[in-house]
């Protein structure tokens, strides 16, 4: 049974949130890591499919929970491919989730300030930003990548409250990655909450630990700001 607790909202003072398959759609990232990269690896190496896609994924485990698995300059490097340049082969699929909008707008209306916290490479993030309206409605983008740490590595919790002075036990983040949940979580987040439907291309995943959300109206709006 899928625990879809509702926000708490007067306990919350700060909104994290993630970006990709938490507010957008993962099925652009699905497609471009698991099709467009392993085709274009096989292509420049004369391999078929099934062998550039298994020396992709050995080299993807090889950095999974690291701070280079999100980083578009060392894949580049690594495979010897314009990884940024075959971004825009489906650029099309970049979509933000279904009722997020709303919820930033409720967000924005209540006072509390929103943040995207983000493993996102740099490149993605503006390519992204460029291509969705979610910009509009957020405080601040800060990514993995300028903290030094990925979301899942316990250094980045202190680092990214630094930068952004928020109160743990008053804070609220909405990921989809139990593993970036569980790193919060160990530092003293007190509201989490796991999507459950990063991808429209992919059936929902199973609910773990947290308290879930199938879309943004699972959490309920903050109340509008009356001062």
């Amino acid at each position: 049974m899928i625990n879809l607790a509702r926000v708490p909202w007067s306990e919350v003072r700060c909104v994290l949130l993630d970006m990709d398959g938490t507010l957008l759609d993962l099925k652009f990232d699905d497609v471009f890591f698991r099709q467009v990269v392993p085709k274009a690896f096989a292509e420049k190496n004369s391999l078929t499919f099934e062998e550039a896609y298994a020396r992709v994924f050995a080299a993807y485990s090889e950095n999974q929970g690291t701070l280079a698995w999100y980083d578009l300059d060392y894949w580049s490097d690594r495979l010897g491919l314009d990884i940024p340049l075959l971004k825009e082969e489906v650029a099309h699929l970049i979509r933000v989730h279904p009722h997020v909008l709303p919820f930033l707008e409720a967000v924005r209306a209540s006072g509390r300030p929103a943040h995207l916290v983000t493993n996102a490479h740099g490149h993605s993030l503006r390519m992204k930003l460029a291509r969705t309206p979610i910009g509009a409605w957020l405080d601040s983008t800060i990514t993995s990548h300028e903290i030094g740490w990925a979301k899942e590595q316990p250094p980045f919790w202190p680092l990214l409250q630094a930068r952004l002075d928020f109160d743990p036990a008053a804070t609220l983040l909405v990921d989809d990655a139990e593993s970036v949940l569980a790193a919060a979580a160990d530092f003293g987040i007190a509201h989490l909450r796991q999507a459950l439907n990063p991808s429209s291309g992919a059936p929902p995943k199973p609910s773990g630990r947290f308290p879930a959300l199938m879309d943004f109206r699972d959490l309920g709006f903050p109340p509008r700001d009356q001062e």
